[in-house]
């Protein structure tokens, strides 16, 4: 059943925003924001209603001999449209997460696997660079420390753009791979991974950090093949002193440094924020995709077979060079359908 009630709410509080941002009352940034999430609800209840409404004429029109017909072929149309307009209405009418629609903190990390995890882990930077491309986002590196053979020790980015979170967030967790390391001289088949991390960026007021919380320390920058090398301390480690969370920004400036480790930081404690209300949410449901969950192994790369697997959905794929390309949007569409049907079969029971 469609809550009708709540549609009458959703259209009316519409209407008032859209007269507030005509006659130029109240805050229009905070309007505009409220106007852009109310707008693809209000577009789905209207096509809803109108389909309803034609159902309603055609009935009306099957006592009228001469319109019959014509009344009884359009009624088989319009009913069979129903379902999925009542689908996609209780879609657009779940509870949205409020960080979808912000800019995400990426953390890339080897895990097992010596130098073939960091070599994955640069592979796994490259994809998601080449997926921001191909959405129009953009893509700014925050912290990257690299091996001598071109992999990964740590990278850390921000991603900014339309609906970045939305569409990262389902990213984070263990990603395995298995192929032949260009090391390995036996051609054997290695198994190592990496973990990513995606995070919804904090904004000042999510979350207040006191002065005396934090310690912050300069360090002389250092990189590998001469990266980000200088003859200052103008490296920043910042810690927070009540969780341990430990942020460094190797930036040439100083002052450069300070924002962006302080911005991180802010953007982790704000992770964690989540986690404990998602954890206290959810503490009697099983695992579910977008859980955020950094130790669980959410998807395989399988080399020599150009398989795909992701562990949640069940999902293959054999087109591993289209997504180490990038290609992520069918993977990504079906990780949020899975999430979508979760949230409407919670809210039906």
């Amino acid at each position: 059943m469609v809550p009708e009630d709540r549609l009458i709410q959703i259209l009316q509080r519409f209407e008032f925003v859209e007269a507030s941002m005509s006659s130029g009352a109240g805050d229009i940034a905070a309007l505009g924001r409220e106007y852009a999430e109310l707008k693809p609800v209000v577009d789905q209840i209207r096509d809803w209603q109108a389909l309803e409404e034609g159902i309603a004429e055609a009935q009306q029109m099957l006592d009228d001999p001469e319109m019959k017909d014509l009344a009884q072929e359009e009624l088989r149309e319009l009913q069979a449209a129903r379902p999925e307009a009542e689908h996609k209405l209780k879609i657009a009418l779940l509870p949205k997460d409020k960080a979808d629609a912000r800019p995400a903190i990426l953390e890339i990390r080897p895990g097992t696997g010596g130098d073939e995890a960091a070599l994955f882990a640069a592979d796994l930077l490259r994809m998601y660079q080449r997926y921001s491309e191909s959405r129009g986002w953009t893509f700014e590196m925050i912290e990257e420390q690299m091996t001598e053979l071109g992999g990964v020790k740590e990278v850390i980015a921000r991603v900014t753009g339309d609906a970045v979170f939305a569409r990262l967030k389902f990213e984070s967790g263990v990603h395995r791979v298995q192929r032949v390391p260009a090391t390995e001289s036996g051609g054997r088949i290695h198994t190592s991974a990496a973990t990513v991390a995606v995070l919804p960026e904090a904004e000042d007021v999510d979350i207040k950090i006191e002065a005396n919380d934090i310690r912050i320390d300069t360090m002389r920058s250092s990189g590998a093949g001469g990266q980000h090398v200088n003859t200052t301390d103008s490296a920043v480690r910042i810690t927070h002193l009540p969780t341990g969370i430990v942020v460094t920004s190797s930036e040439k400036s100083q002052h450069r440094n300070r924002e962006i480790a302080m911005q991180v930081l802010r953007t982790r404690l704000f992770d964690l924020q989540r986690q404990q209300v998602d954890s206290e949410r959810s503490a009697d449901r099983k695992a579910q995709v977008g859980s955020g969950d950094r130790s669980e192994r959410i998807r395989t790369y399988n080399f020599p077979q150009g398989r795909m697997t992701d562990h949640r959905i069940n999902l293959t794929l054999y087109k591993l060079d289209q997504i180490m390309q990038g290609d992520l949007d069918e993977i990504i569409d079906a990780l949020t359908a899975d999430a979508q049907a979760s949230l409407l079969a919670d809210l039906g029971t």
